[in-house]
């Protein structure tokens, strides 16, 4: 079988970036709750609070490190293996991609060193505005690689001279028909991703662990953060599927498994099995009607189907239809979930149920596993177009032979597993580990006016030398 170097290309990709996009959806998420945990902290000298800050700290360090180490790869791959992508589209891009690191990434950077290891070095006011501002340079990182992504999805305020696109207009670029509706949607699913790493790991703690006053709050928290979060994220999802239907009606077809080329009274289908060569479903559990009163808010309401566009300018169905359905099925569970446990938290037994803290310490994965399904929602979905309807994806492949995108493909593949086999092993050490005594925090000295642990550990031998 002769190898394929553009779909080689592109698994590689695909692959790379699914691995990245893990960990950027936990520090995120993670990095705002600790900002949170701190102020509450200084608010409130509950030392509840610092332990939590404290014993997440560590795991944020190291997803926040996998995510930079794995980030760099996908830039230098726009030059090794999409070269052409990078000529016709820097003019775009390019600087997108610069403003991040020269707005999130500077700026994450700068103030990390503070977060991390400042505790006894600076003021605990000065170290919680380190804090802060880690979290809001995270939020800034997704909005500019968010505003590159969706360009590619939704085009705006450009104009192409001899084959390159050239900007009109800056802020029709950033703030493209997309864009709003999709940061808003990514940002979301990283807080709710991170809500679900510290329920579920809160969740075990408190059947297998004697920190018991710091599990119960992280589960409460993150139990009514839940309840917020994950009706909202269906809200602001409903509004995402609405701009998709306007402006990427195929991509919506092959989600929702439309065949003809228009449908009125489209069923929401429950499942299927789409079929591109007969083009056509098998084995379909539809709710009638359902699929036209949420996208037309008419239940007759006609909607775009997959051959409306000729075959080589659809995406690969299946892949699109089956990741949809993960990713709001994974939302109904994650909504349910925080039902049930107010229900339970009304009910007195939230943190007695021993069958809910079980299935609860099991959702870990959760919120990764609905990103990644979205993000092949939304990718796949955009196929065989890179730039939608203006460059498809075989040409801006780089002419590479095909072995050498298999080998670095393969190294890629392996490299990656052992790296991910050792960030669980020191996630699950750490966590097993669990968080500082309350006893050890009340000692600790927090923002002491003399700098450097080197002062403090003299204060404390200070004493013990005396009394010899």
């Amino acid at each position: 079988m002769e190898l394929d170097a553009a779909l080689l290309s592109r698994l590689q990709f695909a692959f790379t970036i699914s691995f990245h996009i893990i960990f950027p959806s936990i520090t995120i998420g993670l990095a705002t709750l600790i900002a949170i945990w701190e102020g509450l902290w200084l608010k409130t000298a509950n030392p509840v609070y610092l332990q939590l800050a404290k014993f997440w700290i560590k795991p944020f360090a190291i997803t926040f490190g996998m995510g930079v180490v794995s980030g760099i790869v996908l830039s230098y791959e726009f030059g090794t293996n999409f070269s052409e992508f990078s000529r016709i589209t820097g003019a775009v891009l390019g600087p997108l991609m610069a403003y991040e690191v020269l707005t999130a990434f500077f700026l994450e950077a700068g103030f990390l060193g503070i977060m991390l290891f400042g505790w006894q070095r600076v003021g605990p006011k000065l170290h919680f505005l380190s804090t802060v501002v880690v979290a809001v340079g995270t939020w800034i990182s997704a909005f500019w690689i968010i505003a590159a992504n969706s360009w590619m999805q939704t085009p705006a305020g450009h104009r192409i001279v001899d084959g390159i696109f050239q900007v009109d207009s800056w802020w029709q670029v950033i703030f493209n028909p997309s864009m709003p509706y999709r940061f808003s949607h990514m940002l979301l699913a990283a807080f709710i991703t991170a809500t679900f790493v510290v329920l579920a790991t809160s969740a075990w703690q408190l059947r297998h662990s004697e920190h018991k006053a710091m599990a119960r709050k992280g589960l409460s928290m993150t139990l009514w953060l839940a309840l917020l979060l994950t009706p909202l994220q269906a809200f602001v999802g409903d509004l995402h599927g609405l701009n998709v239907k306007q402006h990427q009606p195929v991509k919506l077809a092959a989600m929702e498994g439309i065949w003809p080329e228009r449908e009125a009274g489209v069923p929401l289908l429950l499942f299927a099995v789409p079929d591109k060569v007969a083009e056509k479903n098998h084995f379909e559990l539809a709710i009638p009607k359902l699929a036209s009163l949420i996208l037309t808010h008419d239940a007759d309401g006609e909607l775009a189907g997959l051959k409306s566009v000729p075959a080589a300018d659809r995406p690969n169905v299946p892949v699109v239809f089956f990741s949809f359905r993960v990713m709001v099925g994974i939302g109904v569970l994650m909504i349910l979930v925080a039902l049930f446990g107010a229900y339970l938290r009304w009910c007195g037994t939230l943190y007695h149920s021993r069958w809910f803290l079980t299935f609860c310490s099991y959702l870990a994965p959760s919120g990764i596993i609905a990103v990644l399904a979205g993000w092949y929602v939304v990718e796949v979905g955009r196929q065989p177009w890179i730039v939608y309807g203006l460059l498809r994806t075989v040409d801006v492949v780089t002419p590479l032979p095909a072995e050498r995108v298999l080998f670095s493909l393969t190294l890629f593949v392996l490299t990656y597993s052992l790296l991910f086999g050792v960030y669980l092993y020191f996630m699950r050490k750490l966590i097993r580990k669990g968080p500082p005594p309350l006893e050890q925090l009340h000692q600790q000295l927090i923002g002491v006016k003399a700098s450097g642990y080197a002062v403090a550990l003299a204060k404390q031998l200070t004493p013990a030398q005396e009394q010899k």
